[in-house]
C-alpha cells in the first residue's frame, strides 16, 4: 500500500456532464492530473509546514514505508507497502458506483487491491466524509469464494454464506477486512470527459483500522498483481502507463499521469530496461548493473531478492534510493571523495550531508540498469533538508534495494507491462 516518499499526490477530480467509455478513451489514451502531495490542491496540504518540514517528513516516511514492503502474514502479500496517509504521497479522487460516489484514496504503485471503507462498518477509522454505501449502487455486486474474481485477490477466504472475503494487514498494524466485490469506477481525464470503467474488482471494507488519515478512505492499487487497477485496465490501455514527477521546488504545479497510447515514451534520449518477473508480482523489479560517479564505475553484485536479475524495485512511493549496505558504502566513499565541501550531521538515515551555505559542485552520477544508462541531475542526487544542509539522496538498507522517486524527478517514466519494460526520458516535468 503505498505511501510515497515521493512527495506527490494524484488528485483525480471527477466532474462533467458526459462520460467517455474506457474503449473510447483507449483509442487516443487518456491522462489524469498528477499533483504534489504538499500542493495547496492536495487535501493533505498543511499551510503551517515549511518547505524543509515537508522534505524532512518525506525522508522520514521513506524509511517507514520500507518496513511495509515486508509482510507480517500471508495475507499481506496483496499489499506490503505503507498505506497510512502520513506516509502516502499520491492521492486519487475517484468515483465508485452508480450513481457515482466520490472518494479520496491513496494511489499506491506498491500494492494491488483497490479498497474503500463501506457501510455497514463494524470497525472503521475516522473519516471526514460519508462512507460508501454499496446498497445505493445499482452496479455493485459481490462474488462467491469459488469465482475467478475471488481467486485474483490474494489473502481471501470464504464466509459462512460462501461469499468471498479479503483480509490485508500492514507492518504498522493497520488492516482492512471486507468483501470482494465489483462496481463501476470513474476517473476524470485531463484530455476529455470522465472515463468510466465497469466491473472493477475491489474490496468493500467493513472492518478497518490503523494509522490511516481521516481525509482518505482507502487504497487504489497500481502494482503488477492481477487485482490492481493497471492489470484490470489491461488491453484497454495496452498495459501502458507513465508519470513525470515534479521537483520539490515545483510543489504548487501539477503534471500528468498517462494511460494507453498517451503513456508511450519516445523521442531522443529515451532509454529502456527490462522488467523482471519476481515474487511478489505486485512490485516492479529492474536489474541494476552499476552506478558511476564521474569515471568511477561501481559494480553492483548484490542479490537482495535472490537473483542477479530483478535486483532492485522501482517505486514512486519511496523518496530515497535505498541500497544494500556494502554497495552503498562503496558509493558513498567515491561520492564523498569528489566533493569539496564541509560535512555536517543530517537526519537519521542520511549518512552524507554537507554545509549548503557555500555552493559546492556535485559529481555526475549515472545509474546503469540493464540496457539503460540513466544520467542523474544534481536535483536527483542531493536534496536541501534545511536552509543550510544538503544531503545525498541515496541511503543504506540491509539486504534491500529500491530506486526511489527523488532519482525519478524530472524524468518521464513509462511502464509497458505487455513488453515488460520501463523507459526513462529526461524531461522538464513542469511542462509535461
Amino acid at each position: 500500500m503505498a505511501a510515497i516518499v515521493s512527495l506527490f499526490a494524484f488528485v483525480f477530480a471527477i466532474f462533467g456532464l458526459s462520460n467517455l467509455s474506457l474503449i473510447q478513451a483507449q483509442k487516443g489514451g487518456f491522462s489524469v492530473e498528477l499533483i504534489h502531495r504538499d500542493s495547496p490542491k492536495s487535501p493533505l496540504y498543511n499551510h503551517l509546514d515549511t518547505t524543509y518540514n515537508r522534505v524532512t517528513n518525506a525522508l522520514r516516511r521513506s524509511f517507514n514505508r520500507v518496513h511495509r514492503f515486508k509482510p507480517t502474514s500471508v495475507s499481506t502479500r496483496e499489499a506490503e507497502a505503507d498505506v497510512i496517509a502520513d506516509s502516502g504521497e499520491y492521492l486519487m479522487n475517484i468515483s465508485i458506483g452508480t450513481p457515482a460516489f466520490d472518494i479520496v484514496a491513496i494511489a499506491d504503485t506498491g500494492s494491488d487491491l483497490i479498497w474503500t471503507q463501506c457501510k455497514p462498518c463494524s470497525q472503521c477509522f475516522p473519516l471526514n466524509a460519508p462512507l460508501f454505501d454499496p446498497t445505493a449502487s445499482s452496479t455493485y455486486k459481490t462474488f462467491s469464494c469459488r469465482t475467478t474474481q475471488c481467486g485474483d485477490v490474494e489473502g481471501t477466504s470464504c464466509s459462512s454464506n460462501g461469499s468471498c472475503q479479503y483480509s490485508v494487514s500492514y507492518g504498522d498494524g493497520s488492516y482492512s477486512n471486507g468483501e470482494v466485490a465489483a462496481d463501476t469506477l470513474t476517473l476524470d481525464s485531463t484530455t476529455g470527459s470522465p472515463v468510466v470503467i465497469p466491473n472493477v474488482i475491489m474490496g468493500c471494507g467493513h472492518d478497518n483500522d490503523g494509522s490511516f488519515d481521516e481525509n482518505t478512505s482507502g487504497i487504489i492499487g497500481l502494482g503488477g498483481g492481477d487485482s490492481s487497477l493497471i492489470s484490470q485496465l489491461g488491453f484497454t490501455i495496452d498495459g501502458k502507463f507513465s508519470y513525470c514527477l515534479l521537483p520539490f521546488s515545483e510543489a504548487g504545479n501539477s503534471s500528468k499521469m498517462n494511460f494507453g497510447s498517451d503513456a508511450i515514451v519516445s523521442g531522443n534520449g529515451v532509454v529502456s530496461t527490462p522488467l523482471t518477473k519476481q515474487s511478489p508480482q505486485t512490485f516492479y523489479f529492474l536489474t541494476l548493473e552499476a552506478i558511476s560517479v564521474g569515471t568511477n564505475r561501481i559494480k553492483y553484485t548484490d542479490k537482495p531478492f535472490g537473483t542477479d536479475q530483478g535486483n532492485i524495485i522501482i517505486d514512486s512511493g519511496t523518496t530515497l534510493t535505498l541500497l544494500p549496505d556494502d554497495f552503498y558504502s562503496d558509493l558513498e566513499s567515491v561520492v564523498s571523495s569528489m566533493i569539496n565541501a564541509t560535512k555536517v550531521n543530517g537526519p537519521e538515515g542520511l549518512n552524507l550531508c554537507y554545509d549548503a551555505t557555500i555552493e559546492f559542485a556535485v559529481p555526475d552520477i549515472t545509474v546503469h540498469f540493464s540496457g539503460a544508462d540513466v544520467k542523474l541531475q544534481p536535483l536527483n542526487t542531493f536534496v536541501l533538508i534545511s536552509e543550510t544542509v544538503a544531503c545525498f539522496t541515496f541511503s543504506p538498507l540491509p539486504n534491500f534495494a529500491i530506486y526511489g522517486n527523488l532519482a525519478q524527478m524530472n524524468f518521464l517514466v513509462g511502464y509497458d507491462t505487455i513488453k515488460q519494460t520501463v523507459s526513462f526520458k529526461s524531461t522538464d516535468c513542469s511542462n509535461n
